[in-house]
């Protein structure tokens, strides 16, 4: 079987990130022709037209790396009811110059932990808007509004808990059949 090549975007730059965790728990239970493919974004300058008449080199990597994928997965922790600014600019610089959104087309997910009780849903409701904007077709259901305490998944992506893992291991059982049906 051929390979399908996911880029990651993870809206979050803490080195102990919650979202980290969640990406890395969905990238284990994947089977093994999902290759995960982490965008960088923490070293992204923030869009300006300007950048238009002549894009920064590392946001045309960010495009290339975007570009090359199959498919896309965002994992989003929520700021103050909405998507962080550092995913929010990766997107930004991704899709421009217009007409060279390098996101159109591709099939998505989003997903998102959270230490409040509402696992960040309205952030991820937010990044749908974006996206279906930019020509990304979500996966709609199930939806993933992980409520995250310590011990629910570790560092490597290891879960600790026994209904988040079936729960997750639904979530991805559909996205790659998802997937599969759209490259």
């Amino acid at each position: 079987m051929s390979t399908i090549k996911v880029a990651v975007l993870v809206g979050s730059l803490r080195k102990a990130s919650i979202n980290r965790r969640l990406a890395k728990a969905v990238e284990r239970l994947a089977p093994k022709e999902f290759v995960f493919d982490h965008v960088r974004l923490d070293d992204l300058p923030l869009y300006n037209q300007d950048f238009d008449a002549d894009y920064p080199a590392v946001a045309r990597q960010l495009k290339q790396q975007i570009e090359s994928a199959d498919a896309l997965l965002f994992v989003t922790p929520e700021y103050n009811r909405g998507v962080p600014g550092v995913l929010k600019n990766a997107i930004d610089l991704a899709s421009r110059p217009w007409g060279t959104n390098s996101f159109a087309g591709k099939p998505g997910a989003v997903i998102g932990a959270s230490i409040g009780a509402i696992g960040s849903a309205l952030a991820q409701q937010h990044l749908r808007n974006s996206l279906a904007y930019l020509d990304v077709a979500t996966l709609a259901q199930p939806e993933v509004f992980v409520h995250f305490k310590d011990e629910l998944i570790d560092a490597e992506g290891h879960i600790g808990n026994e209904n988040t893992q079936k729960f997750l291991q639904t979530f991805v059982d559909r996205y790659v059949a998802w997937v599969k049906r759209q490259v």
